[in-house]
Formats: C-alpha cells, sequence, structure tokens
C-alpha cells in the first residue's frame, strides 16, 4: 500500500478537527473519556498531531491515541483561577 496516499487520507480524515477544536485546547485542562470505559483521563494539552494527544497528568505525561476517544470535555475554571 502506498504510504503518502494513506498519510494524504489521514490528513483529510483529521484536517477538520485538527484545525479547530484541538488546538484551542492547547494548554487547557480536559477529561478524556475513552472508548474501553473505566476511569476518564484529565490533564492538560501539551501536543497533538493527527494520531495522538499528549496530556500532562498528575501522575506524569500521558499519550493517548485519538482513535481510542469517545469524548473530550474542556473543564471550565472560574475567572482569574490559574492552574
Amino acid at each position: 500500500m502506498d504510504t503518502d496516499l494513506v498519510k494524504e487520507e489521514a490528513n483529510r480524515i483529521t484536517k477538520p478537527l485538527t484545525n479547530g477544536f484541538i488546538p484551542k485546547l492547547m494548554g487547557k485542562k480536559i477529561i478524556i473519556h475513552l472508548t474501553s470505559g473505566g476511569q476518564p483521563v484529565t490533564g492538560t494539552v501539551e501536543r497533538y498531531n493527527p494520531y495522538e494527544i499528549l496530556l500532562q497528568t498528575a501522575k506524569g505525561k500521558l499519550l493517548v491515541f485519538k482513535h481510542a476517544i469517545a469524548t473530550i470535555e474542556a473543564v471550565d475554571e472560574p475567572k482569574g483561577y490559574k492552574l
């Protein structure tokens, strides 16, 4: 299979989310619910790419694959509150 074709298709599919929703979450605290269930993951978005999101959690850095994410919820912080 042609790798360039696969990359192009992945960019086409993920571009709307990468260009809109996820960049707005950079440096913000979020809650991620995974498709496998269990406890939600809470952390601050450090980096992202078309396949992964890197979070800084209370226990350290955590790499979450986007295909494993069910929902992403931004945590609203009170006005003037800083982490």
